[in-house]
């Protein structure tokens, strides 16, 4: 686990700060630390996407230069890079680490582009979470070119590279070139970074089956077909031991007493339970446990918010970053549109809800 800091070269102008200019003689450092200064910065403006770029360029570089500088410590060459380590891209916002592993390898320790390139296709995995098109990271050209120019070089390379490829396997689909594409053109010229992900890579997953079928079926249909078996699913979840045995020990209480402790190594143990549905001994059981757990957020809700909630109320909870994608919005609408409905009958049997939004 690797947490990064940027920390400006030099604290103070003090050419400035003797002329009297204060705000100027930090303005340099301020700029430095802001990379660093708040994760995922908004970027509805034009300068905070620019500043969400440099801050995903300066953590994939970071970890990029760490991973080399730990790998030659201990083997002493970079010969045998692809055997002993495995760099996975958790969505799209650390993809810039393909080309900076290219340029790092080219430019700092005398790789050919080949030989390059070749290391980063069997280091690289990617996993997809999403099929929304308003969620996979596209950068303009224009700024790529004006922050990385040398990225953008390479990137133009690599798609180049594998544009000459595609057209002597498909000489006579010329609209697949166009899709495919790492640079798309019909949209004021962006780099697709989903897409050189998905080239570069050895590996491609989903976080479901159904996911991961609609991935291949729809979003990257075209590499489906060009890479027939570079795609794959790995089913996300949580450990049962973590997150039912540990963090609810009073569901777990209950599970222990009808199914025994071995659902912690065999989850579909927890099939069991249809069983038990119509025992009410089991319902009141989980029922109480479910309310001992709501009444621990509720108190630490009133600890931390100084709010008073009803433990009783159906619990209504959103965890996401607060983003327009994430449909907060959404969420907000539909609380009012219940609101009104209970002003217009309020002698309706309307069950108390709690909504709740976290980040």
């Amino acid at each position: 686990m690797r947490l990064w800091s940027a920390q400006a070269s030099s604290e103070i102008n003090l050419g400035k700060f003797n002329q009297g200019d204060y705000f100027a003689a930090v303005e340099d450092k301020n700029h430095s630390e802001n990379v660093s200064r708040v994760l995922y910065p908004d970027d509805s403006t034009y300068s905070g996407r620019e500043l969400r770029l440099r801050q995903e360029y300066f953590l994939v570089s970071s970890t990029i230069q760490d991973i080399l500088s730990r790998h030659y410590q201990l083997h002493k060459t970079y010969d045998n890079l692809a055997d002993k380590i495995a760099i996975h891209l958790n969505d799209t916002h650390p993809v810039l680490s393909i080309p900076e592993m290219m340029r790092l390898l080219i430019d700092e320790h005398q790789f050919s582009w080949d030989d390059a390139f070749e290391v980063c296709c069997q280091v690289f995995s990617y996993t997809n979470h999403t099929l929304m098109s308003e969620a996979l990271e596209t950068w303009p050209v224009d700024m790529l070119g004006k922050i990385l120019p040398r990225h953008l070089q390479i990137i133009f390379e690599i798609n180049d590279y594998f544009l000459k490829t595609l057209q002597e396997q498909y000489p006579n689909d010329t609209d697949l070139l166009g899709r495919a594409s790492i640079i798309d053109e019909s949209n004021g010229r962006r780099v697709r970074m989903a897409w050189l992900a998905v080239v570069v890579s050895h590996k491609v997953n989903g976080v479901s089956e159904l996911h991961s079928n609609l991935m291949v079926q729809s979003l990257f249909a075209d590499f489906a077909k060009i890479f027939p078996g570079r795609f794959t699913n790995v089913t996300n979840g949580v450990t049962p031991r973590r997150w039912l045995a540990v963090a609810n020990p009073s569901l777990s209480a209950v599970l222990d007493e009808h199914l025994g402790r071995n659902w912690r190594t065999d989850l579909s143990l927890l099939n069991e339970l249809q069983q038990h549905c119509d025992f009410p001994m089991v319902n009141h059981a989980v029922h109480q446990a479910k309310l001992e757990n709501k009444k621990r957020l509720a108190e630490y809700i009133a600890q931390q918010l100084n709010v008073v909630v009803n433990p009783k109320a159906l619990f209504d909870v959103q965890i996401k970053r607060i983003h327009e994608y994430k449909r907060q919005l959404m969420n907000v609408l539909h609380v009012i549109t219940r609101y009104n409905r209970i002003k217009a009958d309020p002698d309706a049997k309307w069950v108390p809800r709690g909504e709740y939004f976290w980040r």
